[in-house]
C-alpha cells in the first residue's frame, strides 16, 4: 500500500508541475475590476466578478490579486467552471475583525471546482485574535460557530501552493468532499493561545496530500475526521499546536471509515501531543485502518505516541461503556526525540474492540523530568515489536489497571 501511495503522489506532482506552463489568460482584480489595495475597500465584488468571468471561460484563466492589502468581507467562489482556473494571490486579504458580521461560519469558500491552482505567496489573514476568547465550542454544544478561513468543498485535482493562512477565528482550512487535492509549501500561522484553530482539517475526502509545509497554531496541526481516505502528510513541521490527529471518531451517527493514512518525515516541536488517534467511549460504531506514522522527530512533545479510545474532554461521555470504533493495521516506526510527559507511548484501546495488527518499530523517546525515565503504557492491545524500544514497550500499567 505504501508503494502504491508513493507512486500516486509522484504521478500527481508530475501532473502539477505542468500546470504553470499551461497557456492561460490573466485577469487582474485591480486593473480589470477596480479593486483597491487600501485595506478598507471591500474586495468581495471585484473578486466575485473576476471569478464569474474566469469560471465561464472555455479557456484557462488566471485571476491575479496583486501585492497590497485588501479588505475582504467574504467570498463564495463556486463552480463548476468551464476550464481549469487559477488564483494568483500576491497580496494580503484581511477578514473583518468582528466575528458577528459573518452570517455563516465561513470567510472564503471554494466549491465544486475541478483543476484549481492557488499560488503566489499571498496571505489569508483572518484577524482572529479578538474572536479566540469567544470560542467555547469544545465545552458548549450550543456555541456560536466562528468563521473558518478557507473551505474547500468538492474540489478535485487541485494544487494549493505557497499560500499562507494566518490567525483564523476557527479552523484555518477545512477540506470536505474533495479528491486529489495537494497542499505544498503551505503555511499556517497562529499563536499557541488561538483556540480551536486546527491547521488543516480533512473529512470525507479521498486523496489529500500535505507536503513540505509549516503549521503553527493553537490546536491540531492536521486533523482527520471520518471518511478521510488515502491521505499523506509528508515533510510537515508542526508546532506549536496539538500535534497530528486522527479523530475524534465515534461521536456522531453514520460516520464513514478512515483508511490509508501515511504520516512521514515530519517534525513536531513543543506540541501538546505528537501523533494521535482518538475515539469516544460509548461511541457510535466505526473503523479506522491502514494508518502509519514513520520517520517522525519529536522535540519536547507531550504524549508523543498516543492512541486514546477513552477520549472524553470536559466529561462529555460515559467512560464505563467502551468505544465501538475498531482500530486496525496501525504502525509507528522510527519515531525518536524528547517527550515533555513521562508517558511517551500510550496505547489505550477499546475493551470492547481491542486494537488489531499494531506495530511498534524503532521507538527512541527520552524524558528527563523528575518522575523518572519515560514509560510506555498499553491496554487492550498486543503490538508486534521490532528494533529499539525506548521506553520498553507496554512496560507500565495504565492507572487503575492491575498487572496481568
Amino acid at each position: 500500500m505504501a508503494i502504491q501511495m508513493n507512486i500516486a503522489i509522484t504521478a500527481l506532482l508530475l501532473l502539477f508541475t505542468l500546470i504553470p506552463i499551461v497557456e492561460c489568460t490573466d485577469i487582474d482584480v485591480v486593473a480589470n475590476f477596480g479593486a483597491v489595495a487600501d485595506g478598507q475597500t471591500d474586495l468581495s465584488q471585484p473578486l466575485m466578478n473576476a471569478w464569474k468571468e474566469a469560471c465561464a471561460s472555455p479557456e484557462p484563466v488566471n485571476i491575479v490579486i496583486p501585492e497590497g492589502t485588501y479588505l475582504l468581507s467574504e467570498a463564495t467562489l463556486n463552480g463548476p467552471c468551464q476550464a481549469p482556473i487559477s488564483l494568483q494571490l500576491q497580496g494580503t486579504l484581511m477578514a473583518p475583525e468582528d466575528p458577528t458580521v459573518f452570517k455563516e461560519p465561513t470567510w472564503v469558500s471554494i466549491s465544486y471546482v475541478d483543476s484549481l491552482t492557488m499560488f503566489g505567496g499571498g496571505v489569508f489573514d483572518g484577524q482572529g485574535a479578538t474572536a479566540w476568547g469567544q470560542n467555547d465550542c469544545s465545552k458548549n454544544k450550543n456555541c456560536v460557530k466562528l468563521p473558518i478561513n478557507i473551505r474547500f468543498h468538492n474540489v478535485k485535482n487541485s494544487l494549493i501552493q505557497d499560500i499562507t493562512t494566518k490567525d483564523s477565528k476557527q479552523f484555518h482550512v477545512n477540506v470536505l468532499g474533495c479528491s486529489n487535492i495537494t497542499f505544498q509549501s503551505f503555511t499556517v500561522s497562529a499563536p499557541e493561545e488561538s483556540l480551536n484553530t486546527d491547521g488543516i482539517h480533512i473529512g470525507r475526502s479521498d486523496g489529500v496530500y500535505i507536503l513540505d509545509s509549516k503549521i503553527e497554531t493553537g490546536d491540531d496541526c492536521v486533523s482527520l475526521g471520518d471518511g478521510s481516505n488515502n491521505v499523506k502528510v509528508q515533510g510537515v513541521t508542526c508546532g506549536p499546536g496539538h500535534g497530528i490527529s486522527i479523530g475524534s471518531l465515534g461521536k456522531y451517527n453514520n460516520e464513514e471509515p478512515i483508511s490509508g493514512v501515511f504520516v512521514t518525515q515530519c517534525t513536531l516541536a513543543n506540541t501538546m501531543n505528537g501523533v494521535r488517534i482518538k475515539t469516544w467511549p460509548a461511541s457510535q460504531p466505526g473503523s479506522a485502518t491502514d494508518i502509519h506514522f514513520e520517520d517522525i522527530t519529536m522535540d519536547n512533545v507531550g504524549n508523543p505516541i498516543l492512541v486514546d479510545q477513552e477520549y472524553c474532554p470536559w466529561n462529555q461521555c460515559d467512560l464505563s461503556v467502551p468505544s465501538r470504533v475498531q482500530l486496525s493495521k496501525l504502525s509507528f516506526k522510527n519515531i525518536r526525540g524528547t517527550s515533555k510527559t513521562q508517558i511517551a507511548v500510550k496505547l489505550i484501546c477499546s475493551s470492547g474492540l481491542p486494537c488489531d495488527e499494531v506495530e511498534l518499530a524503532d521507538i527512541d523517546l527520552t524524558y528527563n523530568g523528575p518522575e523518572g525515565p519515560a514509560i510506555s503504557q498499553c491496554s487492550n492491545v498486543h503490538p508486534a515489536l521490532s528494533g529499539v524500544q525506548n521506553p520498553a514497550a507496554c512496560s507500565s500499567q495504565p492507572t487503575g489497571e492491575a498487572a496481568p
